[in-house]
């Protein structure tokens, strides 16, 4: 990108684009519009009455600074510092995963729970629901930002992905009183006394040698703590289910997000004192999302 000749906003987003798909971007027009639009300070919409005009030295150098880190492999999330889930914005970085879609059908299998307790139990009841590995807060949040009728326990082993959601959860003005945060391994740091109604989780599921094969915009940049399980990937969800029959309430849920990979190995592992599992599929038609309630 010559520093001598006339970029326009529309000769950037189409220069960008094409220099974007030549260095592996599988969304090279969408990146370069988040890219621009955020160096330009303004929604992305408005790039598009601005084709004509020229942008100033220091919205390109912003501009040409994020599309050459863009090209060496970095998210575009953890550029501008944000990503949407669940049509809200929350603030990510290096210490936190970057939210994926597929969360979504986490949050909506929990919600659907969530109602039907309280539809059984009457309008007063507060359901507690804990979110194990919170990382930058979106399950917690989102549960507790749609539902009003609950208190949230978030819990995470890095003390710099609970910064991260403590920030979240100040920035959609969701208190203490409504989402409470812990330092621990999954449950391990929860009280022996506290039970819960709802366990959410979005574990660590990959294993040792897949991991070396993820894309490196992946493997290179977001936390390998919260990404790899162990040898098999199922470690973690296996630890997590013998733990949450200990920490739910009776009847209570277990909904976690895991591999397609791991699907047919949840009988095994939930033995007699489950019900289910109950396996949702993500929009790729591929197993996503595992419900199991406790019996007794």
């Amino acid at each position: 990108m010559s520093t001598t000749e006339t970029w326009t906003i529309g000769k950037l987003l189409t220069w960008t684009t094409e220099y974007l798909k030549k260095s592996g971007s599988q969304s090279p027009r969408l990146d370069t519009e988040v890219l621009l639009a955020h160096a330009r300070s303004c929604q992305r919409i408005e790039l598009y009455t601005a084709f004509a005009e020229e942008p100033d030295e220091e919205v390109k150098a912003a501009f040409r600074e994020m599309v050459r880190r863009r090209a060496e492999g970095t998210p575009v999330a953890y550029l501008v510092g944000h990503k949407e889930f669940y049509s809200a914005t929350f603030e990510v970085n290096t210490d936190v995963l970057i939210p994926r879609p597929e969360t979504e059908h986490l949050v909506v299998e929990a919600l659907d729970r969530a109602k039907q307790m309280v539809e059984q139990r009457g309008a007063a009841t507060t359901l507690r629901i804990a979110d194990v590995g919170t990382g930058s807060g979106v399950v917690a949040i989102t549960l507790a930002k749609q539902f009003a009728d609950c208190r949230v326990t978030a819990v995470d082993i890095s003390q710099a992905a609970l910064e991260v959601a403590r920030r979240n959860a100040a920035q959609h003005e969701l208190g203490e009183d409504r989402i409470e945060f812990i330092l621990g391994d999954l449950l391990s740091a929860c009280e022996p006394q506290q039970q819960f109604d709802l366990i959410l989780s979005n574990p660590p599921y990959v294993s040792e040698s897949e991991y070396d094969h993820l894309p490196r915009t992946v493997r290179d940049f977001e936390p390998k703590q919260a990404l790899v399980a162990g040898p098999d990937g199922s470690e973690l969800i296996a630890k997590l289910i013998d733990q949450s029959f200990r920490c739910l309430a009776a009847a209570g849920y277990l909904i976690f997000e895991l591999s397609p990979r791991l699907a047919e190995s949840l009988v095994a592992l939930t033995s007699g004192q489950w019900a289910g599992p109950w396996v949702t599929k993500d929009l790729a038609g591929l197993a996503r999302v595992a419900t199991l309630q406790k019996i007794g």
